[in-house]
């Protein structure tokens, strides 16, 4: 797999029938090793070990109903009073970000409405914060760690 601009962790692959896989710390079993889980692992260990997001506060690929269709975020982390706080859109990382991606993100907090948008593909990270009263989102220069959310 391709080198990402993340820290590294101590991940766990083994291959079955089903092919590579990678263990999830959060879901807590091994799942299919493909570039875009290569990417959404790291992404979680990252929030998770420097950034502090508590792992029991993450949800993986959750199906929510939006207008009779069925959308599935990567990555949604809730407050400590289960609100959603960020969404995670997370692409191979050969995969370039662009406005589809941008649309994609908007289409499932339609649903939510967290606080942070994020995408990545794991060698380029993009976070707005969305400001509701306002009616305005704001393009974050990193990624707020979870004490600083949690505190305002």
């Amino acid at each position: 797999m391709r080198s990402l601009n993340l820290p590294t962790f101590a991940y766990k692959v083994q291959t079955s029938q089903a092919g590579h896989q990678i263990f999830d710390v959060v879901r807590r079993k091994y799942v299919k090793l493909t570039p875009e889980e290569w990417v959404r692992q790291h992404f979680l260990h990252y929030l998770i070990g420097h950034l502090a997001y508590p792992k029991s506060l993450f949800s993986l690929e959750k199906s929510v109903g939006c207008n009779h269709l069925r959308r599935r975020p990567d990555i949604v982390v809730y407050n400590r009073v289960a609100r959603p706080l960020m969404l995670v859109e997370c692409k191979a990382s050969n995969t370039n970000i662009g406005h589809g991606t941008w649309r994609q993100i908007a289409r499932y907090n339609a649903y939510f409405n967290a606080q942070l948008l994020v995408i990545t593909n794991g060698v380029r990270h993009f976070c707005w914060q969305l400001d509701y009263v306002r009616g305005k989102h704001t393009l974050l220069e990193e990624i707020p760690c979870f004490d600083t959310l949690a505190a305002s």
